[in-house]
Parts: C-alpha cells; sequence; structure tokens
C-alpha cells in the first residue's frame, strides 16, 4: 500500500485513539478491530487471525499482509501471554517495529484472543487489566467467558465488555472451543447474543463451539478434524440481524480446499494459532493443513526447517523434565524459556522461519478471500468523520428477556475443569 497516499495518511488520522497516544509519531496502519471485521464482511472474506507466540511470526504474517495488500489481525490469548515470548506488553511495539522495518503499509490490528473468565474474580481482574492492556495498544478483546452458564456468561461479558471502548473491535463466546461433542444451539447463541444487544454490547464476532479445538489433531489417537459447517451456517444466518458473524476458531490442522469454503457458512475470522508454532519449531507437517505429524508417540523434527536440531533436543529434555509426553499440547510452553535462544539464531534460520511462516499466510490469506481487504480497510475510515469506529446498531429486545430463568440451560451449565482457551 503506498504510504503516501491520501487515503493512508487519513487512516492515520483516523486510527484508534489509544494507537494514537501510543504511536503518533510512528505512520504504522495499526487500526481497529471494527474497521477489519466490517471489511471482511463486504468482501465476504475471512480476515487471517494469526496467534503470535514467537516474535518471528509477527515478521512473517505481516510480510505476507504487505505482500497480498490484506488486512490481518495479529492475536496473542490470556493464557499465551504467560508462556510466551510475546506478551500483551511488548507485542504491540515490535509490530509496530516490523511493520517500519517494512516501511510501514501493512493493514493489521492487534486482537486479545480468549481472555478467559472463570469466575467473579477473574471478572474483578479484568476489569482492573483491561484498560492496561487496550493503552498498549491493543484494538480488538476477545471475551471468553463460555467456560461458565450461559447467564453467567453473558453477564461476565457484558460487564467487561463495558469497560473496553466501542469503538475497539470485540468478539464473544458461547461454547467451549473443545473438539468434537458439544455443538452451540441457535437458542444457545440466540440467548447470548440476543443479551448482549439488550444491554447495548454489539459484538463483531461470535466463536462457537463447532467441532474445532486447539492443537494438533493427533490421527494416530482416533482424532479427525471435524468442524460441523451446517451447524455453523444455522448459528451464523440466527445472529446475522444483529450485526455478527462467526469467528472459527481451531484452524490449524484443517484442508485448505475446506477453509476457503468458510466464508459460504457465516465466518468472517480464522484464527489460526498452533502451526505457527509447528513452523518455528520446524515439526514435520500434513503438507495441505499444517498439522503436526505424530510418530511413535512423538512430534517428528524435520531438521532442515525451523530452529536447528540441538536446540529442539534441548527443547525436548525440557518439556520431558516438566512431565509432558512428546506428543504433548504443553509443547506450548517451551515458547517462553527458549524466547531468548530462539531470537538469538544465526539470520539465515531465523529467515526461514520467517519466510515458511509468510508462505503459509499468503496460502490462508488466498483461501479467505483476503487480498485487498486493505484497500477496504480504508474505505471504511473514510467513511467516517473522525476515528470513532462504534458501530451504528439497534437495540432489539428488552432485558427482561434474557434473564437467568430464561437461559437454555437454566443457569445450571456444566462448565470444565479443562483450560481449552488456546
Amino acid at each position: 500500500m503506498n504510504t503516501e497516499s491520501a487515503g493512508y495518511r487519513e487512516l492515520l488520522s483516523k486510527r484508534p485513539l489509544n494507537v494514537q497516544a501510543v504511536y503518533s509519531s510512528e505512520p504504522a496502519a495499526l487500526v481497529s478491530g471494527r474497521d477489519i471485521a466490517a471489511a471482511a464482511k463486504r468482501r465476504g472474506a475471512i480476515v487471517l487471525a494469526a496467534n503470535i507466540r514467537n516474535p518471528l511470526t509477527i515478521m512473517g504474517v505481516l510480510r505476507a499482509a504487505r505482500e497480498k495488500n490484506a488486512a490481518v489481525l495479529l492475536e496473542l490469548a490470556k493464557s499465551e501471554s504467560t508462556y510466551c515470548g510475546c506478551t500483551f506488553d511488548n507485542a504491540p511495539d515490535m509490530a509496530v517495529r516490523f511493520s517500519a522495518e517494512m516501511g510501514h503499509g501493512v493493514v493489521f490490528g492487534m486482537h486479545v484472543d480468549h481472555f478467559a473468565i472463570k469466575s467473579g474474580a477473574d471478572m474483578l481482574d479484568a476489569v482492573s487489566r483491561m484498560p492496561r492492556i487496550i493503552e498498549r495498544g491493543w484494538t480488538s478483546v476477545a471475551i471468553d467467558a463460555s467456560h461458565n452458564p450461559d447467564w453467567e456468561n453473558l453477564c461476565y461479558t457484558r460487564d467487561l465488555a463495558m469497560h473496553i471502548p466501542a469503538y475497539i473491535g470485540l468478539e464473544a463466546e458461547v461454547g467451549e472451543i473443545k473438539g468434537p461433542g458439544e455443538v452451540t444451539t441457535v437458542e444457545e447463541a440466540l440467548y447470548f447474543v440476543g443479551g448482549l444487544n439488550a444491554w447495548g454490547v454489539f459484538p463483531d464476532y461470535l466463536a462457537i463451539s463447532n467441532g474445532s479445538k486447539h492443537g494438533t489433531y493427533d490421527h494416530g489417537a482416533g482424532e479427525a478434524e471435524g468442524i460441523d459447517l451446517e451447524r455453523t451456517l444455522e448459528v451464523a444466518r440466527a445472529i446475522e440481524p444483529y450485526g455478527v458473524t462467526i469467528a472459527q476458531h481451531g484452524i490449524s490442522g484443517t484442508p485448505l480446499d475446506k477453509v476457503s469454503t468458510f466464508s459460504r457458512y457465516g465466518v468472517n475470522k480464522g484464527n489460526v494459532g498452533t502451526l505457527w508454532q509447528n513452523i518455528v519449531f520446524g515439526l514435520e507437517m500434513e503438507p495441505d493443513t499444517g498439522n503436526a505429524i505424530v510418530r511413535d508417540g512423538a512430534y517428528v523434527k524435520d531438521p532442515a526447517r525451523g530452529i536447528p536440531q540441538d536446540l529442539w533436543l534441548e527443547m525436548v529434555e525440557w518439556a520431558d523434565s516438566q512431565g509432558y509426553s512428546r506428543k504433548d499440547g504443553n509443547y506450548k510452553k517451551a515458547n517462553k524459556p527458549f524466547n531468548d535462544a530462539i531470537m538469538a539464531l544465526p539470520q539465515k534460520v531465523r529467515d526461514r522461519i520467517v519466510d515458511e511462516t509468510a508462505e503459509w499466510a499468503r496460502r490462508f490469506i488466498e483461501a479467505f478471500n483476503a487480498e485487498d481487504t486493505a484497500e477496504l480497510v480504508l474505505e471504511e475510515a473514510a467513511s467516517r468523520v473522525d476515528h470513532n469506529s462504534a458501530p451504528e446498531r439497534n437495540i432489539s429486545g428488552r432485558r427482561a428477556l434474557y434473564t437467568a430463568d430464561k437461559a437454555p440451560d437454566g443457569g445450571m451449565g456444566s462448565g470444565s475443569e479443562k483450560d481449552f482457551s488456546d
């Protein structure tokens, strides 16, 4: 994108106020998630939302976005921020710096993924913490209280959303993302989205449980990708009058030809996370899905890709010391203790990681029909009088219709002891 154009300069002047406060002197096109969501919806495209467990992932995804003139989201889950080198404090700075190294011109948002709330104590912590996160330059937030009964999910999501500026992108979730099994119903989605609407809370996206999972599909253990697109479409059609579309979580391990159909089922945001980690670690992957290969009960290292073999063996030794199996999803927790070592690798090694990341990001952007969506973001900004991208939506129902006794689960949801938040 031409950084000298009048449209680009106007976009910079209409960035969210939190971004302008931190990066006023840097011409980075760090924009509101609201604008990116609106652009994708107009195009019938899917926004690539990449979980950034390592800084090299930021570099690769931004490079692909610039080459494809696509608007993307860089995201980090609340749990990821505790075990990765990227954190809520440093990720926006890294993204802006990498954008500057490319001469800017790449349109992106910073998305707080899966900010989990499982209790009243979590809520109070979130109310205190979220404004500080937003002050750092994050431009979109996913509130995830899906672990709770339907009524509590509605209330927790409502209350935290009221502490987030309306010009910041918003995602909510009903039904935990945990693979095949329980699937979000239309009734649950309508109660949740309708209830938020009644309180004046207007999400861009709704994440649902539709058969996906986070992490690697272990085919040897009988696991298989099984996203239920028909249910996804049913939910998408039901919530469409509220201006909400579907965020598809757990895309790593899904064939690209299936991914390319998602927009026909109401999906406008696609989360990809574990794939990028597989690239950094240099794991053998299925060529059409990016799913890590498990052989003889262990991940398989490709010595010609990702980190060097000797560093991988150190990582395996560390994981063994933590009591993890050699095909354990908890290998994700190696990101933080090995971050400095990865970032200190020779340039040619880091380059091959960034190159492979960019190639996969390009493939997803093409499958998502997201090329040139950056231009649509410029048009969204140009259509407003100022920076404020808060959506203009009607309140459709009374709050009395969305009380605890009217919750689909009767206010007695099962919840879960496991953490399915990334």
